[in-house]
C-alpha cells in the first residue's frame, strides 16, 4: 500500500543537486565580481600613477610578439633603406642608386633637401622621395663643418617614422652609395635583429678614422641599425644633436649618439661598396670594393659591375690566385672586375696585398691605409699585365651551373719580358676567360693570344704557392 505524501528518494536527490548547483553559480558570480572589481581598481591606480608603466607593459608585450613572429629568415622585405641626397646633385647621383634599387621590392626613401621640381615626373626606377624636415630649430647647435650634417643624421629618425611595419633593419646610405643587396641581406641575416646592433665598417683611410673615430661606420659605404636601436635613436636623436654641436659630419654624430647607448660598432666587411673618397680596386677574398674600369665613366663601370653581380653576387670582387708552372706565370683574378698575369711565381701572401693603383683621401702620404699595399714598379717581374671585366655568361645544357667571365686587355703593359723566369712573355695574351669560381684552378694556354682558366675545388692538401 502506498504512503500518501511520501516522495521517492530520487526526486529528493535531484532537488538537492539543483540547489547545490545554484549556490555554486552564485559563488562563482560573486568571485568574478570581486575579481573584476580588484582588477579595475588596480587598472585605475596604474592609470593615475604611471601611464609610463602601462605604456612600457604594452610595448613589452608588442616587442615579445615581434620576437615570436621573427623566426623567419631575414630577407629584403625586412630592410628599409634611408638614403640621404640633394635635389641639386640627384641628376648625377641617380645612376648609382638605380644600379641596386629594386622597384616594387626595395623599401625605403630618398631624403632630399627640397622639392625636386626639375626631376619631375619622378621615375619609378628611383626610390620614392621625401623632403627632410626643417632644421632651423637646431640653429644654435649647428656648428658642424658640414652644414647639412644635422639633416643627414636625422634620416634615421625620419625613415623610422615613415615606415616601421615588420622592419628588422634600417640601412643608411648616401646618394652615391652602391650596395650589393643580396650580400647585404645575407650579412644582416646572421645577426639577431631584436638586439641593439650598429653594423658597418670604418674608412679604408687611417687619416679619416684618426680624425673622427675608428669605431665610426663610414656612411659612404652604408651601415645598418637593428630595429630596437633605430627606435631608440628615433626617440633620442634630437636631444643628442644638442650634445654634439661641433662634430664634423653626420656619420660622426650618429656614432657618438649610438655610443651613448653603449652600443659599439660591429665591424662587417664586404656587405657593400661605395664611390668612396679613398677609392681602391683591391681584389680580396673578404672585402669587395669598387673602382672605375678603364675607358668607362663611373656610371658605365658601376653598370657593368652590377651585371656580374646579378649573375653571382657572392663572387663579385672575390680574389682567386692560380699558377701556370710551365711559363712561371701567376694569375690573380678579382671576379667580375679584373684579372692580372705576373711573369713570375708570386706567393699568395704577396698577391693578397693589392697594388697601390689608388690614392688616399686628401692625397695624404703613403702607408695611410687600414690594409697593406704593394707599390707600383717598373720591374717586369713585379708589374702585372692588366685585363678588365668585359662580360659574364651562364652556361647552357650540361654546363648550366658554370658561370664564365671574360676579361680583356685595355692597353699594353709597355715593359720588357721578365728574364728571371725563362723569358715567357704574356704580351700576346689579349683575353682571359674564367670559369666557375672555386678556391683553386687549372690554367690552359690555348694559343698565342688566349688563355683559359678553370677554377675548381682545391684538392686535399693542395698548396696555393
Amino acid at each position: 500500500m502506498a504512503l500518501t505524501g511520501a516522495k521517492p528518494s530520487g526526486v529528493i536527490g535531484h532537488r538537492q543537486s539543483a540547489l547545490s548547483l545554484n549556490m555554486l553559480r552564485v559563488d562563482v558570480c560573486k568571485g568574478m565580481a570581486v575579481g573584476g572589481l580588484l582588477f579595475y581598481l588596480i587598472y585605475i591606480m596604474l592609470s593615475k600613477n604611471s601611464w609610463a608603466a602601462s605604456s612600457t607593459l604594452f610595448t613589452s608585450l608588442v616587442f615579445k610578439y615581434r620576437r615570436i613572429d621573427s623566426h623567419t629568415t631575414t630577407n629584403i622585405s625586412h630592410i628599409v633603406f634611408g638614403i640621404a641626397g640633394s635635389a641639386n646633385t640627384w641628376k648625377n647621383k641617380r645612376p648609382y642608386i638605380e644600379s641596386w634599387w629594386r622597384p616594387n621590392i626595395s623599401r625605403g626613401f630618398l631624403w632630399l633637401d627640397r622639392a625636386p621640381k626639375e626631376h619631375l615626373p619622378w621615375p619609378s626606377s628611383s626610390p620614392p622621395f621625401r623632403i627632410s624636415q626643417d632644421i632651423k630649430r637646431f640653429h644654435d647647435y649647428n656648428n658642424h663643418a658640414m652644414p647639412f650634417a644635422i639633416r643627414m643624421a636625422r634620416v634615421i629618425l625620419e625613415s623610422f617614422g615613415e615606415d616601421k611595419e615588420d622592419v628588422r633593419w634600417y640601412v643608411m646610405a648616401d646618394d652615391d652609395t652602391v650596395l650589393f643587396v643580396d650580400n647585404l641581406v645575407d650579412v644582416l641575416a646572421k645577426y639577431d635583429h631584436n638586439k641593439y646592433y650598429y653594423i658597418g665598417e670604418n674608412s679604408e683611410c687611417v687619416k679619416s678614422n684618426f680624425d673622427y673615430s675608428f669605431q665610426m661606420a663610414f656612411g659612404g659605404g652604408g651601415y645598418a641599425l637593428s630595429f630596437p636601436l633605430a627606435k631608440a635613436m628615433a626617440r633620442n636623436l634630437d636631444e643628442c644633436l644638442k650634445r654634439y654641436p661641433t662634430l664634423y659630419g653626420s656619420d660622426h654624430i650618429m656614432q657618438a649618439c649610438i655610443s651613448d647607448f653603449g652600443v659599439p660598432l660591429t665591424h662587417e666587411r664586404g656587405s657593400a661598396i661605395s664611390s668612396p673618397r679613398c677609392a681602391n680596386a683591391l681584389p680580396s677574398p673578404s672585402r669587395p670594393c669598387g673602382s672605375n674600369l678603364p675607358s668607362m665613366n663611373r656610371h658605365e663601370a658601376v653598370k657593368l659591375l652590377m651585371e656580374a653581380s646579378a649573375v653571382e653576387s657572392s663572387r663579385v670582387l672575390q680574389q682567386t690566385v692560380c699558377y701556370h708552372k710551365q711559363t712561371n706565370w701567376s694569375f690573380s683574378i678579382s671576379w667580375g672586375y679584373s684579372a692580372q698575369i705576373y711573369e713570375k711565381i708570386h706567393p699568395l701572401s704577396n698577391l693578397e696585398r693589392p697594388l697601390q693603383t689608388f690614392i688616399p683621401w686628401k692625397n695624404i702620404g703613403q702607408g695611410t691605409y687600414m690594409f697593406n699595399t704593394r707599390p707600383l714598379s717598373k720591374d717586369p717581374c713585379e708589374m702585372p699585365h692588366m685585363f678588365f671585366f668585359e662580360s659574364v655568361e651562364q652556361g647552357g645544357g650540361d654546363q648550366n651551373n658554370v658561370v664564365t667571365t671574360s676579361y680583356v686587355r685595355r692597353s699594353p703593359r709597355r715593359l720588357p719580358v721578365c728574364l728571371l723566369t725563362g723569358n715567357h712573355s704574356a704580351d700576346p695574351i689579349l683575353k682571359i676567360r674564367v670559369g666557375e669560381r672555386r678556391e683553386c684552378c687549372d690554367v690552359h694556354v690555348l694559343g698565342k693570344n688566349l688563355t683559359e682558366i678553370a677554377i675548381r675545388s682545391c684538392k686535399e692538401d693542395e698548396v696555393v704557392a
